[in-house]
Parts: structure tokens; C-alpha cells; sequence
């Protein structure tokens, strides 16, 4: 601990992303990223921006990429907002919305950065227990907080609510925002971004998106949040206030080119989707039991054995999953869906440890 830490930093427990290890062999199965490269228009307009133009600064406004998102989602560019990735985004939603007189309120097994967030601004928050078998329950929400926030699915366990249950919510919560984190939304989840259309747009609702996982852009970091244009201008006060440049031009290049290429990502989609449903049904043949999945991951246990054990097990053999240390959950092994072959290689190793142990 350096004597110059800020008193912030010297409490700050920080976030742990996946592990990126260095290894010559490896099955990647811990982070989420799509198997499947990007869509090639998106690869061939980042190739066309890298020139010269690089002196020059980017949009800060990022103008033709929130025009593309709202297009496709049947919103006004006003109701847009970018970020450098979808934690940026939430950085900034934290920041610029969820800092209120009420905790904030997210569930006690969800996305931890959550946490971090609230550390870092000095935000009050209160957890909320999820049901019995891991499912977000809205009618828990109900006491007065400064602001709601899950994902929908959940992660890590990928569970997902309808949208009709967040519409219930909206109407009951209407004196704090409700922030709806949908970065796996398109694996199978009903997302909340058409409740935005329209005369009809609650103030109140705020939908973060990533094209990090179904659009396979994670190395360029792009994220957005749609919302009643006032919440978003409420973000762009705190996004000035950081950074006015938070995409380069090939970001802004490749993400206009992925967002405008549909058929890309619901062809990809739909084949994790197909890898998602092989994959729980070889596992339960196993004795292994699986959570209900809409995300491009599973979350599975083995009553027998260990997850730390199984983890490890599958790591010696080249192959890495996430393992949380949490009491909760930690008997649970994430696993990202990759492509069959890498299930394939997944399930032979389970077989082989499973016989061993």
C-alpha cells in the first residue's frame, strides 16, 4: 500500500475481470466473447478509417453511430448515449444517476462490478437475495431506494425475467431510474428497449447494451445506453465531465458497420443459442445441473463434485471456465458457450475427470 493512495483507494476491493491467460494450447471458456469472429463489414470499415485521419480527433458526439442505434431500435438519436464499453457506460450511470440520498438496489448474486461502483463513488446500496433457484424476483424491490439496477439475463447464473415483469416494476418504482444491463440480451432474452418507443417512453428507464459479446467487438470497447432523452443528458453532463473523446474513429467506424449488419449477429446467435442447447443436455446426461440459460453461457454444478475441484481439473487439461469464490454459488462452474468443437473438447474432458475422481 503506497502512503499516497487516496483514503478511496486504500478501501477499494477492485473488480476482477476474466483471467486472459498465455498459454499455447488453450480452450477459452471464462470470459463470455463470442466464438465467432465480427461481421466482415464491420472488420472492412475499421480497415478503411485506419489512415491518416488518425491525427485527427474522433466525434465526440459520435453523431452517425448513435443515428445507426437508433434506427435500428425505432429510436430518436437523443435517447443515445456512448461509451468505452458498456462499463464505462455503467460508470457513468452510477455516477450520474444512481448517486442518490437511497441506496441503490441490485441483487446479492449479479454482475460485481456493481459493488465496486458503489465503493468507488461513495455510493449506500443494498442487496436484494435472489429466489430460491436463482431467479431475479421484482417484487422484492419494493422498498424506496435511490435506484434499481440487473441484468436481464443475470450473470453469472443467466437467468432472464420477461419484460413484462420490468414493466410491472416501472409502474410500482417511479420515483428512482431502473437500469436494465442487457449485454447478453440477444442469446434469448426479451429486451426492454421497445418500451422506449415513442410518446410513451418512461423517464425512468435506462437499457446499457455492449457490442462486446453478441456483435464479437469486445477488443474495441463499444457500449450505449438507451433511455428518455433526459437520463441521457444527464449522462452526456457526466461524460464531458471525464472524457469528451471516449471512441476512436475505428471504433465509431466498425460499430456503425456491425450495428447496421443484423443478419451478422442473429446468424451467430442462433448457432451459440443451438451450442447452448447440446451442451446443457450432454452435461445433464452427466449428472451435472444446469441453470436456465438465455445468455452465451451456462451455469452448471455437479452434486458430487466440487466446483473449485472441477475447475482446476479442467484448467490442468488446457481448459478454462470461471469459478466463483463466493459461498453462494461457489459450487457453480460459468461456462462461455464456444463453438461445438470446443464443446466437444469441453465434454470429453469432463468425462475423463469425472471417471478419475
Amino acid at each position: 500500500m503506497s502512503r499516497f493512495w487516496s483514503p478511496v483507494v486504500q478501501t477499494l476491493t477492485p473488480y476482477v475481470p476474466g483471467e486472459q491467460p498465455q498459454m499455447a494450447r488453450l480452450v477459452k471458456l471464462n470470459t463470455n466473447e463470442s466464438p465467432y469472429g465480427p461481421s466482415p463489414k464491420a472488420l472492412a470499415a475499421i480497415s478503411q478509417q485506419n489512415n491518416d485521419d488518425l491525427r485527427l480527433y474522433p466525434d465526440p458526439e459520435g453523431v452517425f453511430l448513435k443515428k445507426a442505434i437508433a434506427n435500428l431500435h425505432g429510436l430518436d438519436p437523443k435517447q443515445v448515449f456512448l461509451g468505452n464499453g458498456s462499463d464505462e457506460v455503467l460508470a457513468h450511470v452510477f455516477l450520474g444517476l444512481l448517486k442518490q440520498a437511497k441506496p441503490v438496489q441490485f441483487p446479492d448474486i449479479t454482475y460485481s462490478f456493481y459493488p465496486v461502483y458503489c465503493k468507488l463513488f461513495g455510493i449506500d446500496y443494498k442487496t436484494i437475495p435472489l429466489g430460491s433457484n436463482f431467479e431475479i424476483q421484482v417484487n422484492d424491490f419494493k422498498t424506496p431506494n435511490g435506484g434499481i439496477i440487473f441484468p436481464n439475463p443475470n450473470a453469472p447464473t443467466g437467468r432472464s425475467i420477461a419484460r413484462s415483469q420490468i414493466e410491472a416494476l416501472l409502474k410500482t418504482n417511479i420515483d428512482s431510474v431502473v437500469v436494465i444491463d442487457e449485454a447478453y440480451v440477444d442469446y434469448g432474452t426479451e429486451s426492454c428497449i421497445p418500451l422506449l418507443r415513442g410518446s410513451a417512453c418512461p423517464e425512468n428507464l435506462l437499457v446499457v447494451h455492449t457490442l462486446s459479446k453478441s456483435r464479437a467487438l469486445a477488443g474495441l470497447r463499444v457500449g450505449f445506453a438507451v433511455g428518455h432523452p433526459s437520463l441521457i443528458e444527464g449522462l452526456e453532463r457526466v461524460k464531458n465531465s471525464f472524457n469528451s473523446y471516449p471512441l476512436g474513429r475505428l471504433a465509431q467506424a466498425g460499430a456503425i458497420a456491425s450495428i447496421q449488419d443484423q443478419a451478422h449477429l442473429e446468424s451467430t446467435a442462433k448457432k451459440v443459442i443451438q451450442t447452448r442447447e447440446r451442451l446443457v443436455k450432454e452435461l445433464a446426461s452427466m449428472g451435472f445441473d444446469t441453470l436456465p440459460s438465455t445468455a452465451n453461457f451456462i451455469f452448471t454444478r455437479h452434486p458430487k463434485h466440487a466446483g473449485a475441484k472441477l475447475y482446476q481439473a479442467l484448467r490442468d487439461r488446457g481448459i478454462i471456465v470461471r469459478h466463483f469464490k463466493s459461498a453462494l454459488i461457489e459450487e457453480y462452474l460459468r461456462i462461455t458457450i464456444g463453438t461445438d468443437a470446443q464443446s466437444d473438447e469441453l465434454l470429453a474432458a469432463l468425462k475423463e475427470i469425472l471417471a478419475a475422481f
